[in-house]
Parts: C-alpha cells; sequence; structure tokens
C-alpha cells in the first residue's frame, strides 16, 4: 500500500455512519407530523373555480383577508375550468405536484444527493458506503420535504370562546378583485340566487365530505366533491396510509359563514362561501391506534372558502375547491 494511499473505511467506522444516518432519518420522521395538515384539502388550497380560479374572491365578513392562492388546481391560467360535477377529471392532477409528496422529495434528494456525490458524509466503497448513501439520500429528501411543507403549512386561528349560531351571515354584493399578478380577470358577473335552502345545501356539504373523507370511503365523497377534488382527496389518503396513519375530523360544527360571490359561466352556477367551523381533528397511527397529531377532546377551527358547483338551478351543489383563509 502506497503512503499516500488513503486507509480502507474499517467496519466499525461504515456501522457507525449507517447508524448515524439511520438515526436522523428517523428523527425527521418523528418531526414530520408536527408540519402535516392532515385534514380534508390537507391544510392547502386546491380545485377549480371555473374561469375564476385564478381571481380572488371577494372579502367577507368571516373571511376579511380573502383566500389564498390555489396550490393545486387542474385549471390552466387563461382557460375555463376542465372539471365538472358530472365529467371524468381528464388532466386533473392526482397529486400536489412534484413538492406535494415524499416521493417527490426523496426524488429530489436523490437529485440533489447525486450532484454532491456520495453525499454530505464522504466517498467511499462496498456495501456500508452503498448504504451510506442510500440513507444520506432518503435523508435529504425528508428535509427538503419538511422544509416544503413549512412554507405550504398555513396557520389556523385560535378557537373562539364557545360556538356560534349556525347561520350564513348576510353579505353585501361585494367589488369584484382585479387579477393581480398576472392572474386572469374574472369573468363578467352574471347574478346567481342564493338563498336559504342553497346555505343549508352549503353547511350539509361540509358536514357530509368530512364525514366521508374520516371514514376513508372514496364512494360518498364522490356523492359531494367533483371528479378533480376526489382525485386530490384519494391522493391525500394514499399519503397518509403510506404512513399507516389515518385522519378523521369528528363533530363539524359550522360556526359562521358568508357568501363571498356567485355567478353564472357555460350553462353552470358557481358560489363561493367563507365558512368558520370547529371540530375534533385526529391523526390515528392504525398500528396502535394512538392519536399522532391533534385531539380527540380539544376542539380546532379552521376558515375557509368553500365553492360549489352545480348544473343550473335545482342541480345539487358539489364542492370543486378548497382555500385557506388569507391571514391578514
Amino acid at each position: 500500500m502506497s503512503p499516500n494511499e488513503p486507509l480502507p473505511e474499517t467496519p466499525t467506522k461504515m456501522r457507525r455512519t449507517a447508524s448515524f444516518l439511520t438515526a436522523l432519518a428517523a428523527l425527521a420522521l418523528v418531526l414530520t407530523p408536527i408540519l402535516a395538515e392532515a385534514r380534508p384539502g390537507g391544510g392547502g388550497s386546491s380545485g377549480s373555480r371555473g374561469s375564476r380560479t385564478y381571481s380572488a374572491p371577494p372579502a367577507t365578513q368571516t373571511a376579511p383577508s380573502g383566500a389564498q392562492r390555489m396550490d393545486r388546481t387542474a385549471t390552466q391560467p387563461g382557460s375555463p375550468a376542465v372539471t365538472r360535477p358530472g365529467m371524468a377529471p381528464g388532466a386533473a392532477p392526482a397529486s400536489r405536484g412534484f413538492f406535494g409528496s415524499f416521493g417527490g422529495a426523496l426524488l429530489m434528494g436523490g437529485l440533489i444527493g447525486g450532484l454532491l456525490g456520495f453525499g454530505l458524509f464522504g466517498g467511499g466503497a462496498g456495501f456500508g458506503a452503498i448504504l451510506g448513501m442510500l440513507l444520506q439520500v432518503a435523508l435529504i429528501g425528508i428535509v427538503v420535504m419538511l422544509v416544503v411543507r413549512f412554507f405550504r403549512r398555513r396557520q389556523q386561528p385560535a378557537m373562539a370562546a364557545g360556538p356560534q349560531a349556525h347561520a350564513f351571515q348576510p353579505q353585501p354584493e361585494a367589488k369584484q378583485f382585479g387579477g393581480a399578478g398576472g392572474m386572469k380577470a374574472a369573468a363578467p358577473a352574471v347574478p346567481v340566487a342564493i338563498g336559504p335552502a342553497d346555505y343549508k345545501g352549503f353547511e350539509q356539504a361540509l358536514v357530509e365530505l368530512n364525514a366521508a373523507w374520516s371514514k376513508r370511503d372514496l364512494t360518498a365523497l364522490r356523492t359531494v366533491a367533483t371528479p378533480e377534488m376526489v382525485s386530490y382527496f384519494a391522493q391525500d389518503l394514499r399519503d397518509l396510509e403510506a404512513r399507516n396513519w389515518r385522519n378523521e375530523t369528528r363533530d363539524v360544527r359550522l360556526d359562521q359563514g358568508d357568501l363571498a360571490e356567485a355567478w353564472s359561466e357555460d350553462g353552470e352556477d358557481y358560489a363561493t362561501v367563507a365558512m368558520r367551523f370547529s371540530m375534533l381533528d385526529a391523526t390515528f397511527d392504525n398500528a396502535t391506534n394512538e392519536v399522532v397529531e391533534g385531539s380527540t377532546t380539544k376542539r380546532t377551527e379552521a376558515t375557509e372558502l368553500w365553492t360549489f358547483v352545480r348544473k343550473g338551478p335545482g342541480g345539487r351543489w358539489m364542492v370543486s375547491a378548497i382555500q385557506q383563509a388569507a391571514t391578514a
């Protein structure tokens, strides 16, 4: 052996490196639930609002700061919605995008690992070095996933003291927001009358959707949401199942709601309503049935803007989008 040739990596050193990386990866997996939003919609903004998908809905008393932009949508900028209540989702994406799942983060971690050679802890040969490299790739992927989820996480408002009346508040006609930042301007308003029966249907959809989600019942979800939204729910359920988890939202109560806008286009009626609701939100480990996130006794609160679509007057309202309320 040449005096300048590096000493081969010892089995003990390789085992220590592999153990260290395994411990870091396990720690990252343990911390992941802190940043996750497991309830329906994933705590993000998804779906389509027809030609107004890229236009902000007007502010309301329930959501005075308006809504956040879409994280997931099948509607391309400058084009009408492609998902209808009676149509297959077609081009609707089945996931949150490249960065929206563990697989995407892991792939990105692999790319980063490839650019860095053998990773953060140097190269080597043999089984120990290969195992260490694979663990490094997985660790980098988890870190990328955590960072992405951190920036996507939306803070939820604190629970108000005591429930309020389950009624939608009357909302005066609001001015339409312009298309800022290159977004497509909203279509000309064609008024749609929204009455007590419609508001009751919106509240019923909120309860039914959460019940179907908690049962992981895609058939029931298809009766209350568009195919595009069901595809997102299905992907989110698969992401939970990959960790052997399930999420349940129980005792969902509408505390306050009001209409943001209602319009008609292409023979379909749309209505976007702001809803503040409370619930028991808990994520369980399927193996142990223990709560890994949330609580079965402490209520949490969320403020979201839900968009519904129907095939003209008399049709059933279907959930076509869920948007998180923007923070002030």
